[in-house]
């Protein structure tokens, strides 16, 4: 089977207006097995969010080839969700009808709408909460009705931007632990970026550390803790405070490395 997301020989260069061209990544060879929980950790611009916006083709690439189960992304695709940072939810719109609005503009009909986005409600705790706006929710039941959202489709790639940095820890806690049943009821392929080291080992099946900008994988790390994982407990298990170690020595030069370009920078 071909691997669900393949990155081969990726770089991409930003040109921006008035200012000099920018090396996001710089030749990132990655592939994420189907199945797989794969988290990207690094310090901040080292091309995190970059590489979720070329896998869902919503930039191209400047050199180098994605694929998904070997189809080459060229364009948006729909077979791919897309968690964002901040919540994505139209203020004006329900619980309900922010769920159904990718089914809307894919021309399903009212009952076929139902028929999928109930389930989903109830899945993610919501079906009580159906009506009310996205004002009227808590910061955690707004991230589930984006989850909702976002497999309400059935994507066959679920790509997630630091999706609970905002939530308070004991939300955020809860918030993973919900992620990883979902995940682990519907199979899909998640490509997650934290800047997160112990969030990114308690979901993960594979850890990917990525060098300070321009980002280059600097080293990856299979995460072999058993599941099913509490991510409140799974910190305390066998073989996470080594993991942890390993891979903090290598993420701190790069903060570090970060740190003091930013520090020259600014002088």
């Amino acid at each position: 089977m071909p691997p669900s997301i393949a990155l081969r020989g990726v770089s991409k260069v930003y040109r921006p207006p008035k200012k000099p061209p920018y090396l996001a990544i710089d030749r990132v060879d990655l592939e994420v097995d189907e199945g797989r929980f794969v988290s990207v950790v690094g310090p901040s611009g080292c091309g995190k969010s970059t590489i979720l916006s070329l896998v869902a083709g919503l930039i191209p690439a400047t050199i180098g080839t994605i694929t998904i189960r070997d189809d080459p992304v060229r364009a948006v695709r729909t077979d791919v969700g897309f968690l964002f940072q901040r919540d994505a939810l139209l203020p004006w719109r329900t619980v309900r009808e922010n769920v159904s609005l990718a089914l809307r503009f894919c021309g399903l009909g009212r009952r076929e709408i139902a028929d999928r986005v109930d389930p989903w409600l109830v899945r993610v705790g919501l079906a009580p909460f159906a009506d009310n706006f996205p004002h009227e929710l808590s910061g955690g039941m707004r991230k589930r009705t984006q989850l909702a959202q976002s497999l309400v489709v059935d994507p066959s790639v679920l790509l997630m931007d630091e999706p609970f940095s905002a939530l308070d820890v004991q939300t955020r806690n809860l918030m993973e632990n919900d992620l990883l049943e979902l995940w682990g009821a519907s199979g899909k392929t998640v490509l997650f970026i934290t800047h997160d080291l112990e969030e990114a080992i308690a979901l993960s099946d594979e850890l990917v550390v990525m060098t300070a900008g321009p980002g280059r994988i600097k080293a990856r790390y299979p995460v072999r803790l058993p599941r099913p994982r509490n991510v409140s407990e799974v910190r305390f298990a066998p073989g996470f405070a080594s993991l942890y170690e390993r891979a903090w020595s290598d993420l701190r030069d790069e903060v570090l490395r970060s740190y003091e370009r930013s520090l020259r920078s600014a002088s």
